[in-house]
């Protein structure tokens, strides 16, 4: 068993830190797309896909995405009282939010399309509180660290090996929820909080919000294909719903950052 847990922590952490990499070294475009990559709820369904029936992973698949609207609350929350608090009381906050918030979405009735349109609701929400707080693009571009790198994979890889091993014996029901914490964001408004202020740790996880639609993605092409195609097909059938998702968000991102700098300088978007 102890030998089961390290091998997921440790694979898990290596991937997340090596994608994380990535994304600063291959350039705003395809770093920009990599960035959505669901590098936690990856690996997460790599093992859970080996290990378990088809039943199992699509209740935890549908608890994942029940899980991705509460972070959108523990996003929202976060953003609202970071700007008073320090960054951990914030963080605590969010996730006393969370918890319940994941709890109380796994019981609403519906399947995957209920869910998904549970979180474009929850995904207005927060939209309106964003304009509501007037909170624009930080001007700092906040690089990652060796710490925040590490401290982001360690949490990655606990959470993984412990929702895919021992959370199992609870049910698909905790192993899907665990997966679905928000530890990128977490670490993200901890980090930018600590180092480059408040106004830069909202915005950021502020703007991740609309960004989190290729986990969401992802989520829902694994409940509806699980079952009706092989494991590793329905793992890499996911994972290119989930950055075609996060291409296109990228693609409209760059469109309107063009149109924005061509309507202020007078120069001509083609």
């Amino acid at each position: 068993m102890l030998i089961v847990l390290l091998t997921k922590l440790i694979a898990t952490a290596v991937v997340v830190i090596g994608v994380s990499l990535a994304v600063g070294r291959l350039g705003p475009r395809l770093g920009g797309i990599i960035a959505g990559t669901p590098i936690i709820l990856g690996p997460g369904y790599f093992f859970m896909l080996q290990e378990h029936p088809p039943a199992f992973i699509q209740t935890a698949a549908l608890s994942t995405l029940h899980a991705l609207v509460a972070t959108l609350l523990f996003s929202i929350s976060f953003v609202v009282t970071a700007g008073r608090l320090s960054a951990l009381r914030s963080l605590g906050i969010a996730t006393l939010c969370w918890v319940p918030a994941a709890l109380l979405f796994s019981r609403v009735p519906g399947g995957v399309g209920v869910a998904v349109l549970m979180y474009l609701a929850m995904l207005l929400v927060a939209e309106g509180v964003r304009r509501v707080l007037r909170l624009r693009q930080p001007v700092i571009v906040a690089r990652s660290g060796w710490f925040d790198l590490v401290l982001r994979g360690l949490l990655a890889g606990v959470l993984v090996s412990v929702a895919t091993t021992l959370a199992v014996k609870s049910g698909p029901l905790l192993s899907g929820m665990l997966v679905g914490f928000p530890v990128g964001l977490f670490t993200i408004g901890w980090t930018l909080h600590e180092r480059y202020g408040p106004d830069v740790a909202r915005a950021t996880v502020s703007m991740a919000q609309k960004g989190m639609l290729s986990l969401v993605a992802f989520g829902a092409a694994t409940a509806t294909l699980v079952g009706h195609l092989p494991p590793m097909a329905v793992f890499l059938l996911s994972l290119l719903a989930s950055m075609s998702v996060s291409a296109t968000l990228f693609m409209i991102s760059q469109r309107r950052f063009r149109r924005a700098y061509a309507s202020r300088y007078g120069v001509v978007d083609r």
